[in-house]
């Protein structure tokens, strides 16, 4: 067998008694329930097994599984990790560098807050009058107007306005302005210090290592959390060697998987990867993935909420009933 279901992750947590619960993750009884779920209907197979096939040609088990944690957020540890172990399953961490060598607070995560926090029709005002007062003669950029037509694009789990404030504030304006942005409006709709939630919110280097120690696999996901695929080279190469750098120890350097932050790649960036060890990437592209078909650079994945208890999306993807 070649099909594999890749599942992505990101927040798992009880959300209900959080600070944040808006936040857009999965409560962590949803969470036991579907990994029952997946033990019932699904064979759950490690990353290792994954690249054995994909470098080697073996088979995987029929309606195999393999589940995949984006950020490195200490849910991941305090929640997702115990689970896993009692369910005798293995899921697979991709945690940005500069989360735990630096505690910085990553903009996508400021973004989050931002929009767990803040009324839209509030926001998108303040973010047109933020870009207003930043648009001038050092920073050049199309008029608001036309960046929403441009990135106002509703997806599968956010509002047209939505994206487009992600689109500005994640990669579409200078990075200089999208940073002032973000702080601007995570001080005044978020409330704490980011110093603080940062070492709030990620896990550290210690329980990273306690997780590969106890059989989770660990990767990279690059280190700032860019676009990586919009940077110009030298910046993108820049970015994936850091990563590589801090994250010594925790990967084998000769042959390591790859999980493109916001699922954005170009050919250079899997020129580069591939060039430095890197057997596998994993994409957003939203299907069941075929190891014997697909890039193993450009490897699909379905979304925590396309299978149940949250939805039974997953069969719309599945080339077959399982």
């Amino acid at each position: 067998m070649s099909k594999l279901c890749i599942v992505m992750y990101h927040y798992t947590r009880d959300l209900q008694h959080s600070r944040y619960p808006r936040i857009k993750g999965l409560d962590v009884g949803l969470f036991r329930r579907q990994l029952t779920f997946f033990k019932e209907h699904f064979t759950a197979v490690t990353m290792e097994e994954v690249m054995e096939a994909v470098e080697d040609g073996r088979e995987l088990p029929e309606n195999a599984l393999l589940l995949t944690f984006d950020d490195g957020y200490i849910d991941h540890y305090t929640y997702a990790f115990p689970l896993l172990e009692e369910m005798g399953m293995q899921g697979s961490f991709f945690i940005p560098g500069k989360t735990f060598a630096e505690h910085q607070l990553l903009d996508v995560n400021k973004i989050h807050y931002i929009l767990a926090g803040a009324d839209m029709n509030s926001l998108l005002a303040d973010v047109y009058e933020r870009m207003n007062y930043y648009r001038g003669a050092e920073f050049d950029y199309l008029s608001n107007e036309t960046l929403f037509e441009q990135y106002a694009a509703a997806d599968r789990f956010d509002t047209r306005e939505t994206v487009f404030v992600k689109r500005m504030l994640q990669t579409a304006l200078p990075e200089r302005v999208r940073n002032s942005i973000c702080s601007d409006l995570f001080e005044r709709y978020v409330g704490v210090k980011e110093e603080q939630l940062a070492y709030e919110l990620y896990m550290t280097e210690e329980q990273i290592c306690t997780m590969k120690r106890h059989g989770m696999f660990i990767g990279l996901h690059g280190y700032d959390h860019y676009w990586l695929g919009n940077l110009p080279p030298a910046q993108m190469r820049a970015d994936i060697t850091r990563a590589l750098e801090v994250m010594d120890g925790l990967i084998d350097h000769r042959r390591w998987v790859m999980n493109y932050p916001y699922g954005n790649y170009s050919d250079e960036v899997i020129g580069f990867i591939r060039d430095n060890g890197a057997c596998m990437g994993l994409t957003t592209r939203v299907d069941v993935a075929d190891i014997a078909k697909d890039s193993r650079f450009e490897l699909p994945r379905l979304d925590c909420n396309d299978f149940p208890p949250k939805s039974e999306e997953y069969r719309r993807f599945a080339r077959k009933e399982v």
